[in-house]
This record gives structure tokens, C-alpha cells and sequence, in this order.
């Protein structure tokens, strides 16, 4: 069985590279002649851990290759998956140009039977409107399948190898067996694979990054709350936690959550609500919170120093989560922006992923090539990615490159009590009382 993956960003280009450890033959697609001739050499566009080995691994093998020619894939794959974007439209609702683009071209080349799969987030209802889109333009039997990814960036590889469940909306028992068979190698540890139809499919990615989102906005709010009464949200995560009805993960407070997959998917949420006549209000709350949650540091930043005109800030981290270069979204970017806007100066560090955000700041800020260099003559630190490389720094060291030695801490990276006996002046998010 060949498969063809359509879009080698991301989530295509992780597929594409996992299918062909697994024994299949792949062909990646691209309109980018420039990225996939780098795709044919071993290079890897983005920075996520294990990728490049693995795709070195799989070339050498002979098992995947990349091509900008649809039709050369079209016709040698059985199973054709499409892992484009669907970027937020300016309503907040996922645009589907580059899906439906794909699609298009899928139905006019084929020549025989195909199983097309949606592994792009897209909203419910998508492969009805797919599969409608196709059937104006080819007779050719077709099945559009929808399989969602649960990919964690930083940690994509060994959830595409390992992954807790597969899901799978399917109409056919045919496209059911082909879609196991498929799936087979990656579920020999007893994980499910989950079938469904594909409307259900198309939800299920939907309220899984919604309620992971919903999670963090709930503890940040009360983090925000624990600041005000006095007492340490660590304690409380423990307490409330400790029920297994709850459990621990992804109950982490900071300056609010970014990315490419939860502000954009908890909005599309939101826009498939209105457009069957709801209005989801907990998940619109968790949009709110989110957004507000970027301005707290800011606000314990103004409470410490009133106006910020003139000063410098060191900030530590600036991908939107570690074990990324990806600052879609990033809470470092709205941080960055409105401190520039008021005037202070910024020197940013980060170990992937300030190429990316130089490019949107270019020469406004100055981008350090190492941690310690970032914090000279700086007025204070500002720690918005938790690197473990942050987590055990040479304090000592700290303190005399710092003008002043004061940390607002956005990801609780050090213990309070330790950074206040240290002679620091410290901030975080949740433990101020600690």
C-alpha cells in the first residue's frame, strides 16, 4: 500500500516520515519546490526532536521521497492524505481553500479508486463538503476518510509512533480495513483504534484541544485568584488533583497557552457553534481567559517599575512552548510588543526559535546567542518559555550581569522561597505568597 501526504508541514511531513518508518512507501507533496528539494537532501524545515534522524533514516532506505508533481503521486498512492493548513479567517473560522485546493487536484487525477484522508484540523461537516467538491469533477470511485492528529509539538514523533488512540470517521467497512491495516503497526502496545463516522471524527479533534485549552485557562484563572487571597496555586493543583477524577495534566500555570492548533482551534470551536445556532459559552470563556492571561505578567512588570520607558528587559524564551521553534501565537510575542510599544528595550534569547521571531522584530530587538548574554546591564529577567536549560542557571552569575537582580517569572520555573533567599526580587504566576 502507498500512501501520498499532501502538505509537508508539520503534521504532513511528521506523517509522511512515520508511515515510512513503519515499512510503507511514501510520497511527500509539496508546491514548494525550494522546501522539497531540501526534503531530498535530509534537511528539515522545522525544529522538532528525532524528526531529522528519522527522515536521514527513511531516505537512505529508500521508503519515502518528495516530489511538487500531484499527479505522480495521484497515481502511484492507493491512500492520499491532505495535511494542508486551514489557517483562522478573519472571522475565526477555519479556512478550507488549501483543503478544497488539494482535493481538486486529487479529482482530476485520478485514474482509479482512492481513499482520501483528512488529517487537517478541519471543522465538522468537512468531508461531506469535500466529497461533494470531488464528486462534480471526477466519476472515479473515491472515500474521504477523516483522521485527526494528536500531536504534541516537541514530542510528535513518539506520538505518531505511540499514540494513546487513533480515530478514524469512515463510511465503509473497505475504507475501515484499509485505515487498520494502516494503523496496525502503531497499535501493537493495546491503544485503541477508534472508528467512527466523520462528523464525529471532525468533533473529536475539536474537544480534545478545547478541553486541554479549557484546563490551562481554568488554572490560570486560578492562579490569578490564588495571587489575590494569598495563597500558593501549587498547594491547591495538589489538593484538587489528587482526585482521579481529575487528575494532574496540563494543570500548569503561566501566561496563557499559543501555538498553532489551540487560540486557532477553540475559535473554530466557537464559529461551528454559532453556525448550528449555539453559542459555547465555556469555551469562548477559555478564549478570554487566555488572551487576558499574556497581559499579567505585563501588569506585575508596570506594578514593580511604573513606567517601563528606557528600561531593558532580558527574556528567556520566546517559542511558544519548549522543544519548538513554532512562536505561533506566542505569549512572548504579545509580551515582547507591548513593552516595545511603552518604550523599553528588549534583549531575547531563545535556542530555536529566535530566527522565527526575528523575522517579525527584526532589528527592535536584539537577539542574544546565549542565556547569561541576554541578562547584561538588563533591568530585569523575563522567563515566558520553560527550556530546562533555565531551570538550574548559575545564579551568582545572574545577579551580576542584571542591573538589578529581579525575575518575573511567567512559567514558575524557580521555587520562590529559594530565588527570594538568593537576594532576588521575584515574581511568578499563581505563588507570589509562597
Amino acid at each position: 500500500m502507498k500512501i501520498a501526504v499532501f502538505g509537508t508541514g508539520y503534521v504532513g511531513l511528521v506523517a509522511a516520515v512515520c508511515f515510512a518508518d513503519s515499512g510503507r512507501h511514501v510520497i511527500g507533496v509539496d508546491i514548494d519546490e525550494e522546501k522539497v528539494n531540501g526534503l531530498r537532501k535530509g534537511l528539515v524545515p522545522i525544529y522538532e526532536p528525532g524528526l531529522d534522524q528519522l527522515l536521514k533514516s527513511t531516505i537512505e532506505q529508500n521508503r519515502i521521497h518528495f516530489t511538487t508533481n500531484p499527479k505522480e503521486a495521484v497515481d502511484a498512492a492507493e491512500v492520499i492524505f491532505i495535511a494542508v493548513g486551514t489557517p483562522e479567517g478573519e472571522d475565526g473560522s477555519a479556512d478550507l481553500t488549501h483543503v478544497l485546493k488539494v482535493a481538486q487536484t486529487i479529482a482530476e487525477n485520478m485514474k482509479s479508486k482512492k481513499y482520501v484522508v483528512l488529517k487537517s484540523t478541519v471543522p465538522v461537516g468537512t468531508a461531506e463538503k469535500v466529497t461533494a467538491h470531488m464528486a462534480k469533477l471526477t466519476k472515479v470511485p473515491f472515500e474521504i476518510v477523516s483522521n485527526p492528529e494528536f500531536l504534541k509539538e516537541g514530542a510528535s514523533i513518539d506520538d505518531f509512533l505511540r499514540p494513546d488512540r487513533v480515530v478514524i470517521g469512515a463510511t465503509s467497512d473497505e475504507a475501515r480495513k484499509v485505515m487498520g491495516e494502516l494503523y496496525a503497526p502503531f497499535v501493537k502496545n493495546g491503544s485503541p483504534i477508534l472508528f467512527m463516522s466523520n462528523k464525529a471524527a471532525e468533533l473529536t479533534k475539536y474537544a480534545a484541544n478545547a478541553f486541554l485549552a479549557t484546563k490551562i485557562s481554568f488554572i490560570n484563572e486560578l492562579a490569578n485568584l490564588a495571587d489575590r487571597v494569598g495563597a500558593d496555586v501549587f498547594e491547591v493543583k495538589k489538593g484538587f488533583t489528587s482526585d482521579k477524577r481529575i487528575g494532574s495534566a496540563f494543570f500548569y500555570p503561566g501566561v496563557g497557552y499559543g501555538g498553532s492548533c489551540f487560540p486557532k482551534d477553540v475559535k473554530a470551536l466557537v464559529k461551528t457553534g454559532e453556525a448550528f445556532g449555539m453559542s459555547l459559552e465555556v469555551i469562548k470563556a477559555t478564549d478570554a481567559v487566555n488572551e487576558n492571561q499574556k497581559s499579567v505578567i505585563l501588569e506585575k512588570i508596570r506594578k514593580h517599575f511604573g513606567d517601563v520607558k528606557g528600561k531593558t528587559f532580558a527574556v528567556w524564551g520566546l517559542a511558544f512552548k519548549p522543544r519548538t521553534d513554532d512562536i505561533r501565537e506566542a505569549p512572548s510575542t504579545t509580551i515582547i510588543s507591548k513593552l516595545l510599544e511603552a518604550g523599553a528595550r528588549i534583549q531575547a534569547y531563545d535556542s530555536a526559535a529566535a530566527e522565527n521571531s526575528q523575522k517579525i522584530f527584526g532589528q527592535t530587538v536584539r537577539f542574544s546567542p546565549h542565556a547569561m548574554d541576554a541578562l547584561k546591564d538588563a533591568d530585569a529577567l523575563i522567563v515566558v518559555t520553560e527550556w530546562n536549560e533555565f531551570r538550574a542557571p548559575d545564579l551568582s552569575e545572574m545577579k551580576r550581569l542584571l542591573k538589578k537582580p529581579v525575575i518575573f517569572d511567567g512559567r514558575n520555573v524557580f521555587e520562590p522561597k529559594d530565588m527570594r533567599a538568593q537576594g532576588f526580587t521575584y515574581y511568578c504566576i499563581g505563588r507570589e505568597h509562597a
